[in-house]
Formats: C-alpha cells, sequence, structure tokens
C-alpha cells in the first residue's frame, strides 16, 4: 500500500479531516504491519485554544509545527500516547488527532500489545489504538509518507468502497476538552463499530453529505 503524499497535508487540518477517513494507519513493527482503516478524526488548528500549539512552540509539541505529513505523539495523564498527522506547511501547528481505527492487518500482534475484551474495544479510541500498535514518543516527529518508516499512512485502494459501507460521515465537537468545546471538529464514519462514542447530546451527528465532500473551515 503506497503512503499518501506530503501535499495531502498541506491544507488545514479542517478540510483534509474528512479526507483522511477510510486510508490506512500502518505500523511497521518486527514483526510485520499492524494498522488498519481510519474511522474518526479530530482536528486541531493554528489558533485553537485546545491546541498544544496555541501557546507556542515547546520541546513537546515541535513536531506539530511541521514539516506536514510527519506524525507528532504525545501522552497524557502519564500513560497513554496519542498519535497525530501534523498538516499545514511548516511553522504553523495543525494536526489531526487519530481517535480510531478499524483493526484490519497484524491482529494477533495487536491483541498481544492491549488486551481488549472484544474485538472492537481493541483500538476505538486514541490511546487504545496506540497501546495496540505500540506507538510512543519514540515514533514522534516520524514520516508517514515514507512506506520504509515505523509508522505511515497508506492510501486505501478500495477508498470509495469503504466509506460507502461505513457511512454516513458525520460531524460533531471534539471529545473530552474544555476549550473551544463546541467547534465541530470531530469528523468520523458513523456506520464503523469502532468509533470511540457517539456524538454529544444535542449535536448534529451528520452532514447529510458522502464521505467525499470537504467541509468549509470554521471560523474561529
Amino acid at each position: 500500500m503506497l503512503p499518501l503524499p506530503r501535499s495531502f497535508y498541506e491544507p488545514s487540518a479542517a478540510v483534509v479531516a474528512p479526507l483522511l477517513l477510510g486510508h490506512w494507519l500502518i505500523r511497521n513493527s518486527p514483526g510485520g504491519p499492524c494498522g488498519g482503516p481510519i474511522v474518526e478524526v479530530e482536528a486541531y488548528l493554528a489558533e485553537d485554544p485546545a491546541s498544544h500549539g496555541f501557546g507556542g512552540e515547546t520541546k513537546r509539541n515541535h513536531a506539530m509545527y511541521g514539516p506536514p505529513g510527519r506524525a507528532y505523539v504525545y501522552l497524557i495523564y502519564g500513560f497513554h500516547f496519542c498519535v497525530n498527522a501534523v498538516c499545514r506547511p511548516a511553522g504553523c501547528a495543525e494536526a489531526l488527532l487519530i481517535r480510531a481505527i478499524e483493526p484490519e492487518e497484524g491482529l494477533e500482534a495487536m491483541r498481544q500489545n492491549r488486551r481488549a475484551a472484544a474485538s472492537f474495544a481493541l483500538t476505538n479510541g486514541p490511546g487504545k489504538l496506540c497501546a495496540a500498535l505500540a506507538i510512543n514518543r519514540e515514533l514522534d516527529g516520524v514520516d508517514l509518507c515514507d512506506p520504509s518508516s515505523p509508522l505511515y499512512i497508506a492510501r486505501n485502494p478500495d477508498l470509495a468502497r469503504f466509506r460507502r459501507r461505513r457511512a454516513p460521515l458525520a460531524i460533531s465537537p471534539r471529545v473530552g476538552i474544555t476549550k473551544a468545546a463546541a467547534l465541530p471538529l470531530r469528523f468520523y464514519l458513523a456506520g464503523s463499530p469502532f468509533i470511540s462514542r457517539p456524538p454529544r447530546a444535542g449535536a448534529a451527528p451528520s452532514t447529510g453529505r458522502s464521505a467525499r465532500s470537504t467541509p468549509a473551515r470554521p471560523k474561529r
């Protein structure tokens, strides 16, 4: 599977987010490739108070400042890792948090990395998928556009059919944040059983458009 080109990540994270759904997150592990199609993401923008890049560049968020097509990996709660795909040209901190994938390749290795009572619970959350794929801070800054990289995102050759089968594309506020909590920057394929959680009460769960559509960048 060929990686998505770097140019794919050059637009705003709000534009790239729905386009990323259905493409494959792949971990090149010693035992072989592991991963599956991405079904849920959240966009974090340059002037977004909820973004790690909002307060300026630090040692922790350095990878978020580009170049695009790199991984930004961080630790939360002192235990769980989260992985992001960096967007926009270098110097403009925007990224997409990958919240859920459907585990398709390397299931045995993923189950050894992370025990789950049911298969749908293996990768249905940002910390869960990082545990299952053995993603940690050592992968911060790796090139997601290089198939020899320990972590990359590959073009799904059956993308149109996958999106149809997991339709509709849904948009809701992001999960587990307090700043800019109402912005509709969570994008997911509502027909997938692997999304992390349903939309918040009162949020419109779907755009009514196909998963190929591109939303306008929200006002900030």
